[in-house]
């Protein structure tokens, strides 16, 4: 079935496509895929976290490998059981000398995935601040667990017997997780105690749960995200549309470009060949104001988005043009006769110019259609849960 908003898209109603995307009741993303990274550093129990929230047990060939020493050196996948469409990442940990920061960003791009599950245990460290400080340039949320609460607890208790308060010590680790969050510019930060052995103690019940309620929304904005990427197929086809239009009814452009004349009359005539191109994939001031307004933006911050070719490019594209020109000129005044080979040359230089530079347009015009819906929709895309 092909999705309202893909029409939109194909007719250069940017605006009418977005508002489509955005009126979308929440069950519509449901068959959206969300690829959740589990993240931390090694040792803080990635792995065994994900066997809780997917049931196993350690020793199930399902299972993520665990182990005391670091066991993850590859991202992998593990699609979750019961809820739709949902696939948890295994990652490598970070802040290692055998697996340190550079050799973490070189492997791993998180930019792939829709939201994050920092893991850490005993106290909150230099690493979860930059993993916090990724996520949000990103634009995207993420939970905090603090694992191995059964841990924490048993080491509490044997420091102060008589003193020992389970449910204190849980609030207190809680309350300090949140502080180190919030001074990272977190808003609202959402931790969860958690025993990756007891899965049905602690915060893990709520965890679950609050996963199972954000779930639609979190995948409202993955959607969102990969908008730009989803049209991808329709712009093309737009493409070869735009491109047969060439040779058809714009054929006669194509003759005039190509031609020997200043190359003024080229760079005049290829703005209205691109202000056409502009038109037709809803580029034009009108189509971007309309948007603009849809999404709550600027018309000049769409525009800014746009980095096909310009006109001061078109005018170096064209410089080649003069090469004919000049012989031209030479072959008139040297031979005083109608300049045969310069005009010769002159086309010869001017028309593979004119197909490339118009190719180019039509390109760059597609591209710019992805960035724009990028930046138009980059805002819903960053809302937190």
């Amino acid at each position: 079935m092909v999705e309202d908003f893909e029409v939109a898209i194909s007719q250069g109603q940017l605006a009418g496509a977005v508002s489509h995307v955005l009126a979308k009741p929440l069950p519509f993303f449901n068959s959206t895929p969300l690829h959740i990274a589990v993240v931390g550093e090694p040792g803080s129990g990635k792995s065994s976290f994900i066997n809780a929230m997917l049931g196993l047990r350690a020793d199930d060939p399902r299972a993520a490998v665990t182990g005391i020493q670091m066991t993850t050196v590859q991202v992998k996948d593990y699609p979750h059981p019961t809820l739709p469409q949902v696939i948890l990442w295994d990652h490598p940990g970070r802040g290692t000398p055998t697996f340190g920061e550079d050799k973490f960003e070189k492997k791993v791009d998180l930019n792939h995935f829709d939201f994050f599950v920092i893991v850490g245990s005993q106290r909150f460290r230099s690493t979860h601040s930059d993993l916090v400080r990724e996520i949000q340039d990103m634009g995207k949320s993420f939970y905090f667990v603090r694992a191995k609460a059964d841990l924490d607890l048993s080491a509490a208790k044997r420091q102060q017997p008589s003193d020992y308060n389970e449910e204190k010590v849980l609030l207190h680790i809680q309350e300090d997780c949140k502080e180190c969050l919030v001074r990272e510019g977190v808003r609202d930060p959402q931790v969860f105690i958690v025993s990756n052995w007891e899965a049905d103690c602690f915060d893990f019940p709520l965890l679950q749960e609050t996963l199972k309620n954000d779930l639609l929304r979190l995948k409202r904005q993955a959607f969102l995200r990969r908008f730009p990427s989803i049209c991808l197929p329709i712009l093309e086809k737009k493409k070869t549309t735009v491109k047969e239009k060439i040779w058809t009814k714009r054929l006669c452009l194509l003759v005039a470009l190509g031609s020997p004349v200043p190359f003024l009359l080229p760079i005049f005539l290829f703005s209205k060949f691109r202000s056409w191109c502009f038109l037709d994939f809803g580029l034009d001031n009108p189509s971007l104001a309309a948007l603009a307004q849809r999404v709550g933006k600027t018309s000049t911050a769409l525009k800014a988005a746009m980095q096909s070719l310009g006109m001061f490019s078109a005018m170096l594209w064209v410089l080649p043009d003069l090469v004919g020109l000049s012989v031209m000129a030479y072959e008139y005044h040297r031979w005083e006769h109608f300049p045969i080979f310069g005009c010769l040359l002159s086309v010869g230089i001017s028309l593979p110019r004119t197909y490339l530079m118009l190719q180019k347009c039509i390109s760059g015009a597609a591209d710019d259609t992805k960035r724009v819906l990028s930046k138009a929709l980059e805002a819903d895309g960053k809302k937190s849960i």
